[in-house]
């Protein structure tokens, strides 16, 4: 499976603010591909903003149109008018493995439930409109073995297809290669087994 991620490193966050009745709604996006770098991503909103009136958030550390690691919070907001609908700004993006915090600065003017939930759920459309994004391809492991004097033919080959080998090993029958081979078998090894003609096996 392929989709889209957010294009950021593990540490980075990508920030945009809007102001709406006078209150501040800064959101955070962060890479999020396990529940744990959702977490630091909301514990650094939280640090740097400790007298915000609220921290709500969203969540998909997995595929787009994942049903277990996911979550969304209201922190205080009532219930269903800004986690929620942060969840479904982030899923109707059709990205995966994302992370959305909303931290909001209160103007004094009370928005309402109908005004909370396009308030955040504009705080986030608005940060992933400049969101770098790439693709990232589901990934299984492939195991294979050639002979010395097809190596560099196979590494060339895996490389051009951009398929990692993520491990070398070399004993008297010729080096045995890790592969990361796309989930969805869009390559397929009958092509290197070709173009090796033959000298290729299957571990």
């Amino acid at each position: 499976m392929r989709y889209p991620i957010p294009d950021l490193a593990p540490q980075a966050r990508h920030t945009n603010s809007v102001e709406i009745e006078k209150s501040r709604f800064l959101c955070w996006i962060a890479h999020a591909p396990d529940n744990a770098a959702f977490e630091a991503l909301l514990a650094e909103a939280r640090t740097a903003h400790p007298d915000a009136s609220h921290h709500c958030s969203a969540f998909i550390a997995g595929p787009p149109g994942e049903q277990v690691a996911i979550g969304f919070s209201d922190d205080g907001e009532p219930g269903g008018t800004a986690g929620r609908p942060m969840f479904q700004a982030l899923e109707g993006s059709g990205m995966g493995q994302i992370g959305a915090v909303v931290t909001r600065y209160f103007g004094g003017t009370k928005l309402g439930t109908g005004g909370l939930v396009r308030a955040y759920t504009q705080a986030v459309l608005k940060a992933l409109e400049t969101l770098p994004r790439r693709e990232f391809t589901e990934r299984r492991v492939v195991a294979i073995q050639v002979d010395f004097s097809n190596e560099a033919e196979a590494r060339h080959w895996l490389t051009e297809r951009d398929i990692p080998i993520t491990d070398a090993e070399y004993d008297s029958h010729g080096p045995r290669l890790t592969l990361a081979w796309p989930a969805d078998d869009s390559v397929s090894l009958a092509l290197l087994e070709q173009r090796l003609k033959g000298a290729l096996v299957r571990l």
